[in-house]
C-alpha cells in the first residue's frame, strides 16, 4: 500500500533532524547561537527533504515506468490470452465441425450401407419374382397355346386379351350370381326362420287362447250357476213377497171388516181412512177391551148357582 507524500516527508524530516541538545547545555548557549542552530537545522532539513523528494520523485518515476511496463505486459498478456482463447475456440469449432462431419459421414455411410442392403434384398426379391414368373410362364405356356387355338376358332375375338377379358367378365358375373344366390338363400333361410317363429308364436297364441277360452267357459258356467241360484232366490223372494202381500191384504181386509163391524155395532160412521190399518186395529182393540170389560161386569152381576133356593 503506497504511503501519502505528507507522511513520507514528515518521517524523512524527523529522521534527518539532529537530536535535541541536552537541556543542561541549552541553558548555557546564547539565543543568537540557538537561532543560528535552528536555522542551520532548518536548512539541513530542507536540503535533506529536497534530496528525499528528488529520491522519491526518482523512485516514483521508476515505479511509474515499471507500472507502465507491467500494464504493457498485462495488455500483451491479455492479448495473448485473447488470441489463445480465440485459437482454442477456433480449434474447438474445427474439432466440432470435424466431429460433425465425421458423424455425418458415418451416418451417410450407414445409410448408404442400409440402402445397399435394401437394394440388394430388393434385387434378390426381384430375381425370385422373375424366377417365379418364369416358372409360371412355363406352366402357362400350354394354356397360351390353347388360347391361341381357341382364338382361331372364335372369329369375333381378335386378340387373346379380349378373350381373357370376356372370360374374366363371365367369371365375375358368375361370382356375382353365386353371391346373389347365397344372399337369396340366406334371405330364404331367414324368412323360413321367421315363419317358423311366427308358427310357433301362433301355436303358443292358440294354446293361450284355448286356455283363456276354457277359463272363460268355466267363469261363464260359474256365472250361469250364480245366475240360476239368484233367479231361484229371486223367485223364492217374489213368492214369499206375494204370500206376505196376500196375507197383508187379507189382514188389512179382516181389520177393515172388524172395524166396520165395530162401527156398525156402535152405530157410528167409519171415521178413519181405509188405509189406516193400525188405527182400525187400535179401534177394534179398544172395542174388544170394552166388550171384555162389559162381559166381565155382567158375569160378576149374575148370581151363582149355589145361592138359588
Amino acid at each position: 500500500m503506497a504511503v501519502p507524500w505528507e507522511e513520507y516527508f514528515q518521517l524523512a524530516l524527523q529522521e534527518k533532524m539532529p537530536k535535541k541538545i541536552p537541556e543542561q547545555n541549552v541553558d548555557h548557549l546564547p539565543p543568537v547561537l540557538r537561532l543560528l542552530e535552528k536555522r542551520q537545522e532548518l536548512v539541513d532539513a530542507d536540503r535533506a527533504l529536497q534530496a528525499q523528494k528528488e529520491v522519491f520523485q526518482t523512485m516514483m518515476a521508476a515505479q511509474k515506468q515499471r507500472w507502465e511496463q507491467v500494464e504493457q505486459k498485462e495488455r500483451e498478456l491479455k492479448g495473448s490470452f485473447v488470441r489463445f482463447d480465440k485459437f482454442l475456440q477456433d480449434t474447438e469449432a474445427r474439432r466440432s465441425r470435424a466431429l460433425r462431419r465425421a458423424a455425418e459421414e458415418r451416418l451417410q455411410a450407414s445409410r448408404q450401407e442400409a440402402e445397399a442392403l435394401r437394394l440388394r434384398a430388393q434385387l434378390e426379391e426381384l430375381q425370385r419374382e422373375r424366377a417365379r414368373l418364369q416358372r409360371r410362364l412355363e406352366r402357362l405356356e400350354p394354356c397360351a397355346r390353347l388360347l391361341g387355338q381357341v382364338l382361331e376358332q372364335l372369329p369375333e375375338f381378335q386378340e387373346v386379351p379380349e378373350l381373357v377379358a370376356r372370360f374374366d367378365g363371365l367369371a365375375d358375373m358368375q361370382e356375382a350370381l353365386r353371391l346373389t344366390e347365397r344372399q337369396r338363400l340366406a334371405e330364404l333361410e331367414e324368412a323360413r326362420a321367421r315363419l317358423q317363429q311366427l308358427r310357433d308364436a301362433g301355436q303358443d297364441e292358440l294354446l293361450g287362447q284355448g286356455q283363456r277360452r276354457v277359463q272363460l267357459l268355466e267363469r261363464l258356467e260359474a256365472a250361469r250357476e250364480r245366475t240360476l241360484r239368484g233367479e231361484s232366490k229371486w223367485i223364492e223372494i217374489q213368492n214369499t213377497a206375494a204370500e206376505k202381500t196376500l196375507l197383508l191384504g187379507r189382514t188389512r181386509m179382516a181389520a177393515l171388516n172388524l172395524f166396520q163391524l165395530v162401527c156398525q155395532h156402535k152405530r157410528q160412521p167409519p171415521a178413519l181412512d181405509i188405509e189406516d190399518t193400525e188405527g182400525q186395529l187400535e179401534q177394534v182393540k179398544l172395542f174388544i177391551l170394552d166388550l171384555s170389560a162389559m162381559l166381565a161386569s155382567i158375569r160378576q152381576a149374575e148370581p151363582t148357582p149355589a145361592s138359588q133356593p
